[in-house]
């Protein structure tokens, strides 16, 4: 006789994650947002390595670290006046680079950006263009969803991310930028003090 296996998914605090659950749910997802960005250029007909030929000049690199240098002035001038609490994501980042070596972060932060980039400006915004794609951004980082604040912040970069592909003409600007957030935010968790 077969036992029958009975999957129950349930909410799971953030205090409830170990470390190796935390890593394995942070590359499940960003295994399927690639999947999923590769289904929708397979359903748009494109082919989603023309998105990474490499540009014949850098200012694609002007661009990303433009507006990663924007937001991090922004984030910074808006940490003074609204408190911690009110920006908190559940401790989920916390949890993620306390502890990381440094070689993990950048690791965690070059995957992250290229998965989400393929398919939010990538194929998404192919489909909607950068207003609706920002809001579908803003819904899926859930876990900033309990605060208007910081859901704000994820919709106004993710629509920055946007505007910069549009201008540079190339997937790599937001890649760039959203690599150097991530990484930086991370580095910055990992050696506060």
């Amino acid at each position: 006789m077969k036992k029958k296996m009975k999957i129950k998914i349930q909410r799971v605090e953030p205090g409830q994650l170990n470390d190796q659950l935390l890593l394995i749910n942070l590359y499940l997802t960003q295994g399927l947002t690639f999947i999923i960005s590769m289904i929708i250029f397979l359903f748009q007909r494109r082919n989603p390595l023309k998105l990474f030929y490499f540009p014949d000049n850098y200012n694609f690199l002007l661009w990303g670290a433009g507006l990663a240098a924007v937001m991090f002035v922004a984030d910074l001038l808006v940490s003074k006046v609204i408190s911690e609490k009110s920006m908190d994501d559940g401790g989920i980042n916390e949890m993620l680079f306390r502890n990381r070596p440094v070689w993990h972060i950048v690791a965690i932060a070059a995957v992250v950006a290229v998965c989400e980039e393929l398919l939010f400006r990538g194929a998404i915004q192919h489909a909607f263009g950068p207003y609706w794609t920002s809001i579908l951004f803003a819904v899926i980082h859930i876990r900033y969803l309990r605060h208007w604040i910081p859901t704000g912040w994820v919709f106004l970069s993710s629509y920055g991310l946007g505007l910069i592909y549009i201008y540079s003409g190339t997937l790599w600007a937001p890649i760039v930028c959203h690599f150097l957030i991530d990484l930086v935010s991370g580095l910055v968790i990992r050696f506060r003090r």
